[in-house]
């Protein structure tokens, strides 16, 4: 069963990448949801770099207590503030394969109120 939903995983997330890419002027936001972390890069794919990226095990969220939902909030409003300071307003998002629900959307949401635009 686990390995017929990492291959379902997969499929999608191939499906969405064949749609999307990341630009300098508006790079792919892509995030990756295990069983207890969260984290998201923000990535040109034509130059193959990473621009900005957060994570749940950052000092400053670490420390902090909340549930995995409260968590990815905070990580979603980290990359925003990082990717602003950065020079970059605008990304398309990637969700890797993930549903937009629950910890995902929450990182959307966050780092949509922190000012970037998807």
């Amino acid at each position: 069963m686990a390995f017929d939903k990492l291959v379902r995983r997969q499929k999608i997330k191939e499906s969405i990448r064949a749609k999307i890419t990341g630009t300098a002027s508006m790079p792919r936001m892509s995030v990756y949801r295990s069983n207890k972390q969260i984290s998201v890069q923000v990535i040109d794919d034509v130059a193959g770099v990473t621009l900005a990226s957060a994570s749940s095990l950052n000092k400053e969220i670490a420390e902090t207590k909340g549930n995995k939902t409260q968590i990815a909030e905070k990580v979603g409003e980290l990359v925003a503030k990082v990717a602003i300071e950065k020079g970059i307003n605008g990304v398309v998002f990637d969700r890797n394969g993930f549903l937009y629900h629950g910890r995902v959307k929450a990182l959307a949401e966050a780092a949509r109120k922190g000012g970037l635009k998807f």
